[in-house]
């Protein structure tokens, strides 16, 4: 029962109170209220494998997970250089081996617990240096066998020790953090790989950036709603983010993703070549921009299986020996180089728009691409020559050619088949083979499917596939390293398989303790010259990065480095 207050308020207390008023009616007047609300809806072909951003190994789950997690640094989209993010500042000793971090203490968890420097140990000493759980970044922030040894000097302030230089430290602490409280316990009863999968309650998946998962479908959607704890603030002060949500709908193709943008129900679609003629006529009409912001960091490529190991369930071979033989022999893959056209590949599939390419590196990344490494023309007379040399020929002339064992040239061709273009890459791929008298068994499957065969099962003949790419080569060392999580060919070696292996593990070793960018330059343009010698990997195009975005949007900044929505908590519906 609420009664009538008879005796006065203190006079100083009523002053405060009318002082916080006051700021907070400014508070609110300097705010735009018509940049708030709304959502932005997307499309993306794959559920998500889980929402557990340390083991993740596949964009399908970091797309999400990017929005929810942070790290101390990031990288600024444009000039490049690292700015700070969960850190607000950090210092170095002269010799680069000791960094101190002073935390941002108005930071909390979406639950509402304080983000400090606990959180920060946990992720590094008890997650990503856990050998029971299998972290890609292990691979890049271990040095020579050894780990940093990362120390809490208080609440707010971290102390990480390196055992040696480390080039892209500051880069690199853009690795997401993980909050101690809600992982903890899955760490310490050894069932941290099997949390924050798919079926976790949402309510559980605590992060500290702009967007929390409200809702995830399976095949259906994913929501994510605004952080109203987030603790970024516009340059006007005002609270982040503007929109209210970020919808993904899960299509089972690119070319659902073209229908879906089409019909408006979806805000933005990442072209392929062979959409540009069908879109940009439609600009105006359909009130969307197209962006062309240069060649992708990322890339597509053909990969043979060179794992020697056995299936420890079947105990069998992952690969055939007879097939094993073939593609662990390098003129074997020169061969099947000089068999991708990617003239035709850059014509037929990306209309013109893409370009080729034959490094590890892609011409955006800038300082460390190197152009001068080997290429292979497009020639089947080449091709079919290194085949005969090697012992190829149809034997029986049945069109198929065989080994010197009799053995028929067969094997299967793996992609994803939500991925329209790969399908298509790997079609003429395909048909070029078979010309040379390779039979090839083309077998497109689900893409977190493709991510299993490459990451668990290991039973797999070729595949063609995409890796995310970046302007700092040593955070392809996951991939590079012969001990690397994703050493696709060849995954998780105790010790190098090849020299040439061993080579690329000694020049990551030394390229990344090396400030001098010049000196660490020429370590990795021996990198990427070695990969094209020895062809783990055969690269075909890159695509131009095109984005069609509806003209609804306020605060759009397209970069080539990060997209079209790097700065999604600023973005902002215009009403």
């Amino acid at each position: 029962m609420s009664h009538y207050r008879k005796r006065p308020l203190n006079k100083i207390f009523s002053f405060f109170i009318s002082v916080l008023f006051v700021i907070f009616c400014l508070s609110l007047a300097s705010a735009d209220p018509d940049k708030y609300g709304g959502e932005l809806v997307v499309s993306t072909t794959s559920d998500p494998k889980s929402f557990n951003d340390i083991i993740a190994k596949e964009t399908s789950t970091t797309e999400i997970t990017s929005l929810m997690f942070e790290g101390l640094t990031k990288t600024n989209a444009f000039t490049l250089k690292v700015e700070p993010l969960l850190a607000e500042s950090w210092e170095v000793t002269k010799d680069g081996l000791t960094w101190i971090f002073h935390l941002r203490q108005d930071v909390q968890w979406f639950d509402g617990e304080p983000f400090t420097a606990e959180d920060v140990i946990f992720t590094f000493n008890e997650l990503i240096y856990n050998d029971g759980i299998p972290s890609s970044s292990k691979d890049i922030f271990t040095i020579e066998g050894q780990p940093f040894k990362v120390e809490k000097i208080d609440p707010y302030t971290v102390q990480f020790t390196l055992p040696v230089k480390f080039a892209p430290f500051l880069r690199g602490m853009s690795q997401a953090i993980l909050p101690k409280h809600k992982l903890k316990k899955a760490v310490d009863e050894r069932k941290f790989n099997f949390t924050w999968g798919i079926d976790t309650p949402v309510s559980e998946i605590v992060g500290t950036g702009p967007f929390k998962l409200a809702k995830y479908s399976p095949g259906q959607r994913i929501v994510l709603e605004r952080n109203p704890r987030y603790w970024k603030k516009s340059e006007d002060g005002e609270s982040l983010p503007y929109l209210n949500k970020i919808i993904f709908v899960i299509v089972q193709s690119a070319d659902v993703e073209l229908l879906k943008f089409m019909e408006g129900s979806v805000d933005n679609y990442t072209l392929r070549g062979m959409d540009y003629p069908l879109l940009k006529p439609l600009e105006k009409e359909k009130d969307f921009t197209i962006y062309d912001m240069g060649p992708a960091m990322g890339s597509n490529f053909l990969c043979f299986n060179l794992n020697p190991g056995t299936n420890p369930n079947t105990k069998k071979p992952f690969v055939a020996p007879n097939k094993l033989a073939w593609f662990s022999n390098v003129e074997f893959r020169r061969a099947v180089a000089h068999a991708i056209d990617k003239k035709q590949i850059i014509e037929i599939v990306k209309y013109g728009l893409g370009y080729p390419q034959d490094s590890p590196m892609s011409p955006a990344s800038g300082f460390f691409y190197y152009p001068d490494v080997l290429k292979y023309e497009y020639d089947l007379e080449k091709a079919r020559a290194i085949l005969e040399k090697i012992g190829f020929k149809d034997r029986n002339n049945d069109g198929i050619i065989e080994d010197e064992k009799g053995n028929k040239l067969e094997f299967n061709l793996f992609t994803n088949a939500d991925n329209t273009e790969r399908m298509d890459i790997a079609a003429l791929i395909r048909h070029d083979l078979e010309k040379l008298g390779m039979r090839i068994n083309f077998q497109p499957v689900e893409f977190n499917t493709l991510v299993s065969k490459l990451t668990s099962t290991y039973e797999w003949d070729a595949i063609v596939m995409g890796l995310t790419g970046g302007v700092e080569p040593h955070f392809g060392k996951n991939v590079w390293h012969s001990s690397g999580q994703l050493h696709l060919w060849h995954p998780k070696q105790e010790t190098p398989a090849t020299e040439w292996e061993k080579r690329i593990d000694d020049l990551f070793n030394k390229g990344v303790q090396e400030l001098n960018e010049d000196k660490r330059k020429v370590y990795y343009d021996e990198f990427q010259m070695i990969s094209s010698k020895e062809l783990p990997v055969i690269y075909t195009v890159l695509s131009a990065k095109l984005s069609a975005v509806r003209n609804k949007f306020g605060n759009l900044k397209p970069s080539n480095y990060e997209g079209v929505f790097h700065n999604l908590e600023e973005i902002y519906i215009n009403k």
